[in-house]
This record gives structure tokens, C-alpha cells and sequence, in this order.
């Protein structure tokens, strides 16, 4: 093991640490935010403002990135984002803090996170040796996987113990440890253009969509991932949950079972990347994994009626989420020129984040006012689809997990035959 992916795990465990500290601050801070008005749109609106500055920055960070030190940007990015908590700290402290502050936060965060997203990754791409991509990819997996996990139990249990004051004492002191070792431990090789060679924000923009056009391959993976974004907040962001507490009579430990063993699965997929040992065709990594994730786990999600089937079924949804993302880091690193990967990234991560947003509004939109009330209505249809998913509250929205698993399964299937993604083999 060379001494850059030994001091990249040290980068990675303290990473890992504070994105702990960061997912329970949030968490919290959907707590307190539900507990002032009770107002689930509330809840969407933080997540809608924390998404939309970083898809439109997105689209202009790439360049900024390529032009200057990775690290440097990551160190920046990181810092303004622990000013935002000291702010939210001081203000709960105070009693002065409002729901418009966490907004405003979250927008300022989002705009950081798409500088800081793309630096990180070509720090990556520079640190990290080619063969060792799935297995970063599957460490990333774990932790991500092990925090979404572990950060509503922590959160919820802290929260009750010292509010949302002390959550934010914890996350600012794994920030500092994280800043620590990104400061002094890890060192990233930097290749800056001189200011001459230097282009514009647009013009990196443009040609970032340029050299996307002219490599189809990689661009219809990236048009793909935005389609499977897409049906998968659809569901899983906004209908997994009502849902389930819909059709277990509002158990909420049937729901928090399902989640941990989506997160348990997550994690599991995530161990088995992080070995190295997945090897062979990237590109069929990522569809056949899409494919068994949509057709096993949303069909089943749907057609299911007890914690035992939704468990099943959140497990077969998220295992195969950890290969998803190796096979495409893998073909990105090794197809991306190391000089521009800041600006592909940049707009990789515009395009397919971009449907998150829209998959978010509509999913509550079509369960509210078209799927449920479709299932309640007397027509051959609807009588046809309760043979399946079963009757009363909570069957429109399983017939939309139905959808969703067709859908993404047939789109898998499709997108792995087109010649231009065969190609990449």
C-alpha cells in the first residue's frame, strides 16, 4: 500500500467523522424545524434550498476547480460551512434562531458543496491509484451508508439529552479534526494552469458539454443516473415512508426497521466493493445492479404487505446501490483527461442531481392527488392493481413503487444496450 492511499484512509476516516457530526445537525435540525410548525413543507424546503444553488453552481464550478489547488477549495469550502453552524449555534444559543436562517444556511452550503464536491473528487482522482477507484468508491459507500444509519439514532438521542446546541458543540468538533488532516495529512498533487491558459467560467461550462457530446458513452451514463435519481426520490425521498406508516396501521418501528436494513444493506454492499475484489465490466456493473435494484426492490416494496417483504425489499434496493457507483467511477477516472476531470465532474454532478428537485415535488404531487385517489375510485384498472398491492391507504402509493421498478428495470435494461455505452467495455 503506497503512502498517498494510506494517508487517503486517514482522509477518509476523518471525512467519515464529520459527515457524522454534519448528517445529525441536520437531522436536528429537521427536528426542531418540524417542532416549531409541525409543516412538512417546511422539511422539503430545506432540502430544496440546500439542492438548487448546488445544481445551477454546478454547471460554472468546474473550471474555478481545474484552475486552482484542490485542496485549497476543499479547506475554503469546508471552513464557510463551519461558520453557517457557528451561526446556527450562536443563534439556538441565543433563542433567536428562525426557520428563514436554516434556509439561507442551507443555500450557502449547497453553493460551497459544489466547489467542494468536484475538488474532492479530482483530489481523488490524483491520490488515489486507478486500481484502487472501486474500492474508494465502496469505502465512500460504507461510511455513507454506516452515517445514514447510525446519524437519526445519535441525533435523536442527543437532541433529547442537549438540544440542538449540543449537536452542533459535536458536529463543529469533528469539522476541526476533519480540517486537521486535510491540512496537514493529506498532501494532493497540484497541476495549475498558468493565467494565461486560464478560460472563462462559461467557457469551461461549454466545454465540458462539449467534450460530454463528443464521448456519448460516458454522457449516457450520466443521462442515465439523472433518470434513475429521478424514480428513485420519486419513491424513496417522499413515499416510502407514508407509505409503509399507512399500510402498518403508523407503526413507526416497522419504518425505522425498514430504513436500517436499507442502511445495513448499503453498508454491506459497500464492505464487499472496499475489498477490491469486484472486478470485470464496469458498465455492466452499473445496469445489471440498476436493473436487480429496481425490478427486486421497488416491485417488491409495492407489492408488499408486512415488515418482513418491506425489509426484503429495501435490502434488494440498496445492495446493489454500492456497485452502482464503483462501475461509474471506475469508467469516469479512467476516461476522463486528469486536466479537465474538475469541469466534467462539475457538470456531471449538475446533470444528474438536477432531477433530484423535481423528483422530490412531484412524488408527493402524483401520490396525493393522483394515485391514491385513482386506487379509491371503483375502475377495472384500479380493481386489477389491488390484486397485487392490496386495498385502502397507502395502495396508490405502492402501485407507484410498481412503476418505478418497471420503469427503471426496462431504462436499465435499454441504456445498457445502447452501442455507445458497449463501447466503454
Amino acid at each position: 500500500m503506497n503512502n498517498n492511499f494510506k494517508r487517503y484512509i486517514i482522509f477518509w476516516l476523518s471525512q467519515a467523522l464529520s459527515q457524522l457530526g454534519s448528517s445529525m445537525t441536520g437531522f436536528a435540525l429537521i427536528l426542531w424545524a418540524y417542532t416549531q410548525n409541525s409543516s412538512a413543507m417546511t422539511v422539503s424546503l430545506m432540502s430544496f434550498f440546500n439542492y438548487m444553488p448546488y445544481i445551477i453552481v454546478s454547471l460554472f464550478a468546474g473550471t474555478f476547480v481545474d484552475n486552482h489547488s484542490k485542496k485549497k477549495i476543499m479547506l475554503i469550502s469546508d471552513s464557510i460551512a463551519a461558520v453557517c453552524s457557528v451561526a446556527i449555534l450562536v443563534l439556538s444559543a441565543g433563542s433567536m434562531l428562525q426557520i428563514w436562517n436554516i434556509y439561507l444556511v442551507n443555500f450557502i452550503i449547497g453553493f460551497m458543496n459544489a466547489f467542494q464536491g468536484p475538488a474532492s473528487s479530482v483530489a481523488i482522482g490524483k491520490i488515489v491509484p486507478e486500481d484502487k477507484m472501486a474500492q474508494v468508491s465502496g469505502m465512500n459507500s460504507f461510511s455513507g451508508n454506516l452515517t445514514a444509519v447510525l446519524s437519526p439514532i445519535l441525533a435523536a438521542s442527543l437532541f433529547a439529552m442537549g438540544g440542538l446546541t449540543f449537536i452542533l458543540t459535536i458536529d463543529l468538533l469533528s469539522f476541526v479534526f476533519a480540517f486537521g488532516v486535510l491540512l496537514f495529512v493529506l498532501k494532493i498533487p497540484e497541476d495549475i494552469p498558468q493565467k494565461a491558459e486560464k478560460k472563462s467560467i462559461l467557457a469551461g461550462c461549454t466545454e465540458g458539454f462539449r467534450y460530454l457530446r463528443s464521448n456519448r458513452g460516458i454522457f449516457m451514463i450520466i443521462l442515465t443516473m439523472a433518470l434513475l435519481n429521478f424514480f428513485s426520490r420519486l419513491t424513496y425521498e417522499n413515499i416510502l415512508s407514508p407509505m409503509i406508516l399507512s399500510r402498518s396501521g403508523n407503526d413507526s418501528v416497522a419504518l425505522g426497521i425498514v430504513n436500517a436494513v436499507m442502511g445495513i444493506a448499503g453498508i454491506i454492499g459497500g464492505i464487499i466493493v472496499s475489498t477490491g475484489k469486484v472486478k470485470g465490466n464496469s458498465a455492466k456493473m452499473i445496469y445489471g445492479s440498476a436493473l436487480l435494484s429496481f425490478l427486486l426492490g421497488d416491485i417488491m416494496m409495492g407489492a408488499g404487505r408486512n415488515i418482513a417483504v418491506w425489509s426484503c425489499a429495501g435490502f434488494a434496493a440498496s445492495f446493489p446501490i454500492a456497485f452502482i457507483n464503483a462501475g461509474q467511477m471506475v469508467i469516469l477516472y479512467r476516461s476522463v483527461p486528469e486536466e479537465i476531470q474538475g469541469r466534467i465532474f462539475a457538470v456531471r454532478n449538475a446533470l444528474q442531481f438536477s432531477t433530484i428537485p423535481l423528483g422530490i415535488l412531484l412524488g408527493g404531487f402524483l401520490a396525493d392527488y393522483v394515485f391514491e385517489p385513482f386506487m379509491m375510485a371503483e375502475n377495472p384498472v384500479a380493481a386489477m392493481l389491488r390484486l397485487i398491492v392490496g386495498t385502502g391507504a397507502g395502495s396508490g402509493m405502492a402501485v407507484m413503487f410498481l412503476c418505478t421498478g418497471m420503469l427503471g428495470a426496462l431504462f436499465s435494461l435499454v441504456f445498457y444496450h445502447q452501442k455507445d455505452i458497449r463501447s466503454l467495455e
